[in-house]
This record gives structure tokens, C-alpha cells and sequence, in this order.
């Protein structure tokens, strides 16, 4: 499973962005790994850790703001199409389930 937490976060004053600050350092520290900016992801063994994992996020949001998160299986986050652009109108897409595991 994958929780996939989406973040909106004001930084308009000091104390917003320090609280940004710290809930990123936070996701950092928890094992999430950015996917694109305000976009982490987390591997959870199986539900009961992603609902320990939901709650951990919880208990440690700031004070202003929006956090969504996501459960999706492996297979469903696997599936997921990447499309990148390019210059002069150009377009790519990833479409490969292959994943690299380096030990």
C-alpha cells in the first residue's frame, strides 16, 4: 500500500513558514519521499501501519492549511502514467511497470 498525502500549506507570514518548515522536516524524518512539490508518498506494509502512519501525520499537521492523503494499492500506484513535457509542444509519456530495486 501507498498513502500519498497532498499538502497545501500558507506561507505568507514568518510563523506559516516556519510551520511549513517543520511539517516538511517532518514528513522527511517519517520515511515519506517527495513525488513533486507539496506531494509525498509512503510505503505501508498494510493497513493497520497506514492508519498508524494517518494518524502520526494527524497528530503533527500545522496549524493552518490542508493535508489530503490517499491509500491506493501497489498495483494502483504502479499503474500511474507519467506525462512530461517538452519543448516546442512536445510531449512524453512513461508508461513502464518496471521498477528498479538497487541493494
Amino acid at each position: 500500500m501507498r498513502i500519498i498525502l497532498f499538502f497545501d500549506l500558507p506561507s505568507v507570514t514568518y510563523y506559516d513558514r516556519r510551520a511549513y518548515t517543520k511539517f516538511r522536516k517532518f514528513l522527511i524524518n517519517e520515511g515519506f519521499i517527495i513525488m513533486q512539490e507539496s506531494v509525498y508518498t509512503k510505503l505501508a506494509l498494510n493497513n493497520t501501519s497506514s492508519k498508524l502512519i494517518q494518524e502520526r501525520v494527524r497528530k503533527n499537521k500545522p496549524p493552518k492549511g490542508i493535508i489530503q492523503m490517499l491509500v491506493v494499492t501497489e498495483k494502483q500506484f504502479a499503474g500511474m502514467e507519467y506525462v512530461i513535457g517538452g519543448g516546442s509542444g512536445r510531449t512524453d509519456t512513461i508508461d513502464i511497470t518496471d521498477r528498479l530495486v538497487i541493494l
